[in-house]
């Protein structure tokens, strides 16, 4: 089902057909067709069309947010701050599409020889509805900036925010078939993937998901990159700021609800320092306030989806089944819509979801450990990879983390974050590729060697 249902009260708002199939070839023809003229655009011409695609942005914020907000449950002061992020990306790459892609001269025997970066084609995202806007800006922005078009599967649930998401694109210039939403279930994004039109694919979402796309695509020999889940570590030795730690671990906890691949979600706590961080992170989460996310002052809003709910409630009942204990939280609200409480779990056996598997909710795992080896062995053991937070005063423990750390992003003392100057992704069951940065713009161009005697 293609629809908006209000996570907040459970009611269905609108409805939406699917593409039938001959709509979905007439899209497809139409990117393939539009990318024939549009490669050949200057990043130039290319430049102005996203830097008003940035404007839009900005002076629609607000309308924007409550769409995100009424489609999928973030808090509307977060959904306000991911369209300006989308913006910011806008920006950077309008003003750094053609620095990072500029011909790159190497001296061979050659009279001249150099490395040449073109598009490569219709490229098909599909997307998440955790961050319905960002996810996609952060491939679009570069995509189109490389040269090349795109075509959006968006989640099932953000109708409406994906067809917004097209129409800024539209109303910026860009020429028609450039960005196209594609109104179409799971079940079809195999057809996409098969088209030969299609030259490759781009995938944020569930590890699932990650290897239906990757398998289809493989099979027809075809680029993709894939930014899966996460179950990333938050990590606090003795000599860390412990009230700053605390602060920001609750808050990289309960970011969109606790629905963020690079949520912080297994906190990682030297001996040292275990039962005054647990105190006050207890506090802290009990202190939140659930609510409506129209609401200004509401700090955690719905999860997403019912089917979401279930799932994280079954997670939790099942880990203190196997010996974890609740220290708040635990269930979810007696109120309409899909909201659970911000939750704690402490003394987590291996066996237990909440050990080994990825929670997607505000429900934080505490786990003691006895020194900086327990505590990189523990954040290692995992199959995920994205990103790894670890907070320490001192500099030989900074470089411990930094090179013994698996994971795509390590941050000293922060709370991991997407930046669009950085590259973004992840190793082991978390994906591979990257976005954002000049690498990420350089995930789907053909690096060509040109050699001239």
């Amino acid at each position: 089902m293609i629809a908006t249902v209000n996570p907040a009260t459970g009611q269905t708002l609108k409805r939406f057909d699917s593409l039938s199939p001959q709509e979905l070839d007439e899209k497809i023809g139409r990117a393939a067709d539009t990318f024939a003229s549009y490669r050949r655009t200057s990043f130039a011409q290319r430049e102005p069309l996203m830097l008003r695609a940035a404007e839009i942005l900005e002076t629609e914020k607000n309308q924007l947010g409550r769409l995100m907000t009424l489609e999928m449950g973030k808090p509307i002061k977060a959904a306000e701050q991911e369209i300006e992020k989308c913006a910011w990306v806008c920006r950077y790459y309008a003003e750094n599409a053609a620095r990072h892609l500029a011909d790159q001269v190497i001296e061979t025997n050659a009279t001249k020889s150099y490395v040449r970066f073109q598009p490569l084609g219709p490229v098909l995202a599909v997307m998440p509805w955790n961050f319905p806007f960002w996810q996609v800006f952060r491939f679009a922005a570069p995509a189109l900036m490389a040269g090349n078009v795109g075509l959006l599967k968006h989640s099932s649930n953000v109708p409406q925010c994906a067809l917004a998401i097209e129409d800024v694109f539209r109303r910026a210039g860009f020429p028609e078939g450039v960005f196209q939403t594609l109104l179409i279930g799971s079940d079809a994004v195999k057809r996409v993937l098969e088209d030969t039109r299609i030259a490759a694919a781009t995938l944020t979402g569930s590890e699932p998901a990650g290897r239906s796309v990757a398998a289809i695509a493989g099979k027809q020999i075809k680029k993709t990159v894939l930014e899966l889940g996460g179950s990333d570590p938050f990590i606090v030795m003795p000599s860390a700021n412990l009230e700053e730690a605390v602060a920001t671990g609750v808050r990289a906890r309960t970011i969109n609800n606790g629905q963020s691949c690079i949520a912080a979600k297994r906190f990682i706590i030297d001996a040292e320092v275990y039962d005054e961080f647990e105190r006050r992170f207890v506090e802290r989460m009990q202190a939140l306030k659930v609510g409506d996310p129209m609401a200004e002052q509401t700090e955690i809003g719905p999860l997403a989806t019912e089917q979401i709910l279930k799932d994280l409630d079954d997670q939790v009942t099942k880990s203190v089944a196997a010996g974890a204990r609740i220290l708040t939280g635990g269930q979810r609200l007696d109120r309409a819509g899909y909201f659970y409480e911000p939750t704690v779990l402490a003394n987590i056996p291996e066996r237990a979801p909440a050990y080994c598997e990825e929670v997607f909710g505000p429900v934080a795992s505490l786990f003691r450990v006895a020194n900086i080896g327990e505590a990189i062995a523990l954040a290692n053991n995992s199959p995920f990879g994205l990103g790894a937070s670890a907070w320490t005063g001192e500099a030989r423990e900074q470089v411990r983390f930094i090179e013994e750390l698996e994971a795509g992003s390590v941050f000293i003392n922060g709370m991991v974050a997407s930046d669009p100057r950085l590259p973004f992704g992840g190793i082991k069951n978390s994906g591979y590729g990257r976005e954002l940065g000049e690498f990420g713009i350089r995930e789907f161009v053909n690096i060509k060697t040109v050699w001239i005697k």
